[in-house]
């Protein structure tokens, strides 16, 4: 067969790509404009999606498929090959033309869904949408990548989800590509999400993806921050998501707060009835500089204002390199008695 007709043979399949899912990997499901599923074998799970809407050629074109806990990538001509144990093309194109002589079943009736308007790219509404779009970490790649951070403890981390394959252009131009990332919420006092942050993963979850830059916020983020309990009277804010989960992961069980930025960092609200706040200091020039303005506004607040410090560069690289029971008695020698015994995990 020629390189002309394995290409087309793959269009025909792409524009009925729902149907070749739903046959081959009947352990998926759809999602949106996706089918997600555990493997090109066919396991159930989400780590691999499949495009099931797009053009015939170029970018976004549909029966593409990635496996984001894999890397592994292919058309649907290498789902059947796999499903099927074939090794011969000319058995796999033989399959192939034989389900697209097969009768379709009726389509299930999908819910009719409101015209969406488009929102302005970067603004809060459009970070709602992300945000809106993406899937509890539960199993998913942050999960690992928390994991390969020391961060276990993941309880009250509703504001954090995973997108299997979240845009990210290169701000100096180039191609823009699709990856795996973990995308938080940034909310007000209120509650209400005003922002979203992004953080690329590497597609086995063993670290960040290997770009430029890849973290970036979007939205209003100036006073806000991403969330992890409730703050009442107490609260501890740092830079970082995985700072402030450093902490808690030692089992220190403060409501917490990640600012994302040193600036940002300076310029959070304070909540309602707050009397005493921890900052958790990066040591560096730009994290010192923040928290020395921070502790003076909450003077000026009435509120009690307490530094908390790594010994090496945050409190990530402490947990990674001292363990948790190091870090856990750093903290115990540096809180408040009276939040010891109310916040510290024995």
């Amino acid at each position: 067969m020629s390189r002309a007709d394995a290409s087309e043979l793959a269009a025909r399949l792409a524009r009925e790509a729902e149907a070749v899912c739903r046959h081959y990997l009947p352990a998926g499901r759809r999602s949106g404009r996706y089918w997600l599923v555990g493997d090109v074998q066919g396991s159930p799970g989400r780590s691999m999606f499949v495009r099931l809407k797009g053009p015939d050629r170029g970018k976004g074109v549909a029966g593409k498929w990635t496996d984001a806990a894999t890397g592994e990538h292919g058309d649907l001509l290498d789902v059947i090959r796999e499903r099927c144990g074939l090794t011969d093309f000319r058995d796999v194109a033989e399959e192939a033309r034989r389900f697209l002589n097969l009768p379709r079943p009726e389509p299930e009736e999908q819910p009719r869904l409101p015209q969406v308007s488009p929102v302005p790219s970067g603004s809060a509404a459009a970070a709602r949408r992300l945000f809106a779009m993406s899937q509890p970490i539960n199993g998913t790649l942050v999960e690992t990548y928390m994991c390969n951070r020391g961060i276990t403890a993941l309880h009250e981390t509703a504001s954090l989800r995973f997108h299997p394959a979240c845009y990210y252009r290169p701000e100096g131009g180039g191609a823009t590509r699709q990856l795996p990332a973990m995308v938080a919420a940034v909310t007000d006092l209120g509650g209400r999400q005003t922002g979203a942050h992004r953080t690329w993963l590497a597609v086995d979850g063993s670290g960040k993806a290997v770009v430029e830059t890849p973290r970036r916020a979007m939205g209003d983020l100036l006073g806000h921050g991403v969330r992890f309990g409730v703050a009442q009277d107490v609260l501890a804010a740092g830079e970082g998501i995985e700072t402030v989960l450093s902490a808690r992961s030692a089992g220190v069980e403060l409501p917490v707060l990640a600012a994302l930025s040193a600036a940002h960092l300076a310029a959070i609200q304070f909540p309602k009835g707050l009397r005493r706040l921890y900052v958790l200091c990066d040591r560096d020039p730009a994290g010192e500089g923040a928290w020395e303005v921070l502790l003076a506004r909450a003077a000026e607040a009435g509120i009690e204002a307490l530094v908390l410090t790594s010994r090496l560069g945050d409190f990530n690289d402490d947990l990674r390199c001292d363990g948790i029971d190091a870090l856990r008695e750093r903290l115990r020698l540096q809180l408040h008695p009276d939040d010891v015994a109310r916040f510290l995990a024995a």
